[in-house]
């Protein structure tokens, strides 16, 4: 006897179908025969997935709730197929403290309807010790902000911790970008698509690079964010051949757009590092190359996104569409469920040391997602839970939808609908 029972699920890619047995929030059994339960839910043949995670998002919780918190947050990605999320550092106050940590970590607590983890952000290099001791998905550096000075002593400190803690990277190099920016603002070109310019491809290679080189030397290991560049990823995998202890992510963005979508959006696809040209950006093909695909959800107020180009906060919101457009690939042979499941599921779980999540097993949390194969959409920001309401995917025609979502074997969504769950920190004890 189980508390519930998911019958007539249909295990993608191996179109195995079972019964699903949930108990105290975890997978107990996984059978042909349902098992005897106080509840039952039938998923009526429909596939489904591991919970989604999504190791990169921005929350802006606490200091700019007008744009997100962790109830909208979280909310859009329960609609998203989302079971756990992981939240950057630079909210206000920035989360480079211990204080400004545990404020973040109760606020979570608090709001979020699914899982949750929190990256730490570096000012103070004698604060690194004390937050190691909370448990920070990375710690994370934006490499466009610091210098190489800072860099080596970050990663000088991180190195030394007794926990291998991960480092993650925003890999644009700051002289290189400012130099670029202060060129391109001398100009007299106020179209959106200029800020590709300012922060151009070499920017990205040369950091990673550099970030590679202080990886090597310091025995530590680095996740790069939104790679958006070919050259950037063959230098990753490169130094991956080399044993590096190196990763990499993809956004959704820079997978189906390009830069002439600053022509159809402005700034509603200002984000950084930019989209790229044809000849320098990946695309589906190199998806077996790329370790995760993070959506970089970042939204902001709508009246911020229509000041002038240098204006204009960077970040585009995708927790809503990302899943959709991705299934959408697999009904076009272009993707298959399993390169959902290495990307979105297996290899963020494997990264960011989350031995409970990313797969449907005896012994996992019951994180599932269901999908309608059959569903057709027209991408609509109004109807995302997100509070930025405006998307550059609006009016992508998708076939393949989330249709239920759960967390530890609570039902968060179904067929769009939000329901109350007290998310988790996935790093508790």
């Amino acid at each position: 006897m189980v508390e519930l029972s998911l019958t007539n699920c249909k295990l993608v890619p191996e179109n195995i179908e079972c019964s699903i047995g949930i108990e105290d929030g975890k997978i107990v059994s996984i059978t042909k025969i349902p098992p005897k339960s106080d509840e039952i839910i039938d998923i009526r043949g429909k596939p489904i997935l591991p919970g989604l995670i999504d190791s990169h998002v921005h929350f802006r919780d606490p200091g700019l709730t007008y744009k997100e918190d962790f109830r909208s947050g979280s909310e859009a990605a329960a609609c998203g197929g989302f079971t756990t999320v992981m939240d950057m550092p630079n909210t206000k106050p920035p989360t480079t403290t211990k204080k400004a940590f545990l404020e973040k970590l109760s606020i979570a607590k608090k709001k979020s309807v699914i899982d949750f983890a929190l990256h730490a952000g570096i000012e103070d290099l004698k604060q690194i010790k004390e937050i190691s001791e909370l448990n920070p998905a990375s710690f994370k550096i934006f490499m466009d902000l610091v210098d190489n000075s800072f860099l080596m002593e970050a990663f000088k400190e991180i190195s030394k911790l007794k926990q291998n803690y991960l480092i993650s990277i925003h890999a644009e190099d700051k002289n290189l970008t400012n130099k670029c920016t202060e060129m391109e603002k001398s100009g007299i070109n106020d179209n959106s698509k200029v800020y590709a310019k300012a922060r151009p491809p070499i920017s990205e290679v040369v950091a990673v690079s550099t970030a590679i080189a202080f990886s090597k030397f310091y025995d530590q290991k680095i996740h790069i964010c939104h790679v958006s560049t070919k050259k950037a990823l063959e230098l990753i995998n490169m130094a991956k051949r080399d044993e590096n202890q190196i990763t990499s992510e993809i956004t959704p963005h820079h997978l189906f757009l390009d830069d002439s979508y600053f022509d159809r959006c402005g700034n509603i696809v200002k984000t950084n590092p930019p989209l790229r040209n044809n000849e320098n950006k990946l695309d589906i093909s190199r998806l077996n190359q790329i370790d995760i695909l993070g959506t970089d959800h970042a939204p902001h107020g709508i009246k911020e996104k229509e000041k002038n180009v240098w204006e204009a906060p960077p970040g585009i919101p995708n927790l809503e569409t990302t899943l959709p457009l991705l299934l959408n690939e697999v009904n076009k042979n272009k993707m298959d469920f399993k390169d959902i499941k290495r990307l979105l599921c297996e290899n963020p779980a494997k990264i960011f040391n989350l031995s409970n999540k990313g797969r449907i097993g005896i012994g996992m949390d019951a994180d599932f997602v269901v999908v309608d194969m059959k569903k057709e959409y027209i991408i609509n920001p109004e109807d995302f839970k997100t509070k930025a309401k405006y998307s550059p995917f609006e009016g992508f025609k998708v076939k393949g939808m989330p249709v239920m979502t759960m967390v530890r074997g609570n039902i968060v969504m179904d067929s769009g609908e939000v329901f109350e769950n007290k998310g988790k920190f996935v790093y508790d004890n």
